[in-house]
């Protein structure tokens, strides 16, 4: 089976105890993360900080490490997750509009990790939200997580 590479940015802040993932509410499809087309001749290394500067507006993101693969099967998809980080503050939401899709205005947040994604998450976002916070919580009990 052929698989479509995806690269998904992930960055983390700690507020108030609490760790929370960078998202954005699509005009059309809902709530999602960052994520993008991996290119030919294109390593996804470099795709996940190009969509993140594309869709989001950020830059000067660095890639930390990789957080894993996950393969959606029934969308022959093959999603290449990094860990990102930004070494100033963002802010708690923004506005971003893209040229994806014909241009588009993307609205940021930041949305609690343990959380239980609402009903507007497409089901693959959900899906990469309980795959992100598995790795996650393995980084911490190993006393490797980065947040800003």
């Amino acid at each position: 089976m052929k698989f479509t590479d995806k690269a998904c940015p992930v960055l983390l802040r700690r507020r108030e105890g609490r760790l929370q993932i960078l998202a954005f509410r699509h005009p059309l499809a809902g709530t999602q993360l960052v994520k993008g087309t991996v290119e030919e001749d294109e390593e996804a290394r470099v795709t996940v900080l190009r969509e993140l500067a594309e869709e989001s507006g950020i830059a000067d993101a660095r890639l930390i490490e990789p957080l894993g693969q996950l393969i959606l099967g029934g969308e022959r998809q093959r999603w290449h997750i990094f860990l990102c980080q930004v070494k100033r503050q963002l802010p708690d939401a923004w506005n971003f509009f893209t040229a994806d899709g014909g241009g588009q205005l993307f609205a940021f947040f930041w949305h609690d990790l343990d959380a239980m994604p609402g009903d507007d998450w497409y089901p693959s976002f959900r899906t990469a939200l309980d795959f992100i916070r598995r790795r996650v919580q393995e980084r911490a009990d190993r006393g490797l997580l980065v947040s800003g």
